[in-house]
């Protein structure tokens, strides 16, 4: 699953390509892909036709489209009467979906689930999505929060890129908890965005054991090794994110190479980068968890 590096990567991409345009017609060819929109596929589709995209967002894994507001006509799409409709198109790509920009009028993806075309005719955006469990929903922005947020998300914690992060405030939520490390990691509501990838990168880089409890965790420790959540992640916004196969792709269609660079995820009995031990493959959360024995020894009491 795209983690935020990827996420982000799509992000820039798609603000290059739909800022600024108003979609004139929206076709969804398979309603699996607006399950999350409980009005259904027509309603999803009608309620875009007209719309300008003002910015693309991203918290954590998902992404949304900030949409212009549109002008009342005595009540809004909840019947409150004399209201504006802040409204977005959020997005979360699961395993294998796609935002790609295409020329309009080329050939159909074999997946392709969600057709957005443009009043300027120029190109159109696709939602491709191989295995469906990814989807679109529009949703209401949370006008509270700074910044809007969709409602949907309002509870997932902001992301280390973000400049409303506060690590050391992460920190000590992250040590207030009875349990390993990097399931506090990869818990969004404490941080967003981190994945099963990059979570094993920044332990390696700061030499901590996926297993060590949390309420073990300096805060000097604790400090590092968000630090090293940012660095390895903003390496892997350069690179384009990590490719390991055709579903994860930016909007033109190209893979990441951050793959090249992983110190310790995917390398199982391939040597550490750092002291040229057998990197360590353990069983976690029904996924892989990779270490190196040396770096990241075993704490004493391992919370599993």
């Amino acid at each position: 699953m795209p983690e935020l590096p990827e996420v982000e990567v799509i992000r820039s991409g798609l603000t290059a390509h739909v800022c600024g345009r108003t979609l004139s017609r929206v076709e969804v060819l398979h309603p699996r892909a607006v399950r999350r929109h409980p009005e259904g596929a027509e309603h999803f589709a009608a309620e875009l036709d007209g719309r300008s995209v003002l910015d693309v967002r991203r918290r954590g894994k998902y992404l949304w489209f900030d949409l212009a507001d549109e002008p009342s006509t005595g009540a809004d799409h909840r019947g409150r009467p004399g209201s504006r409709a802040r409204r977005a198109v959020l997005a979360h790509l699961g395993m294998s979906g796609q935002l790609l920009v295409q020329p309009r009028g080329s050939t159909d993806e074999r997946h392709l689930r969600v057709r957005f075309e443009f009043a300027d005719g120029g190109p159109e955006l696709r939602f491709v999505d191989q295995r469906t469990f990814g989807g679109l929903s529009l949703v209401d922005l949370l006008g509270a929060s700074e910044p809007p947020v969709p409602e949907p998300i309002g509870h997932i914690a902001a992301d280390p890129l973000e400049p409303v992060f506060d690590r050391d405030g992460v920190v000590e939520l992250v040590r207030s908890r009875r349990t390993g490390i990097k399931r506090a990691l990869l818990d969004q509501t404490l941080v967003s965005g981190i994945g099963n990838i990059y979570a094993d990168e920044a332990l390696w880089r700061a030499r901590l054991h996926w297993a060590q409890p949390t309420s073990t965790l300096s805060r000097e420790s604790g400090r590092a090794l968000l630090d090293a959540v940012g660095e390895v992640m903003s390496e892997a916004l350069r690179a384009g994110g990590t490719s390991f196969d055709s579903l994860y792709v930016n909007v033109n269609g190209r893979s990441g190479y951050f793959s090249r660079s992983l110190a310790v995820y995917g390398r199982e009995n391939e040597p550490c980068r750092r002291c040229g031990t057998a990197v360590r493959r353990d069983v976690f959360m029904k996924r892989s968890s990779y270490t190196c024995p040396r770096c990241q020894p075993l704490p004493a009491e391992p919370h599993w």
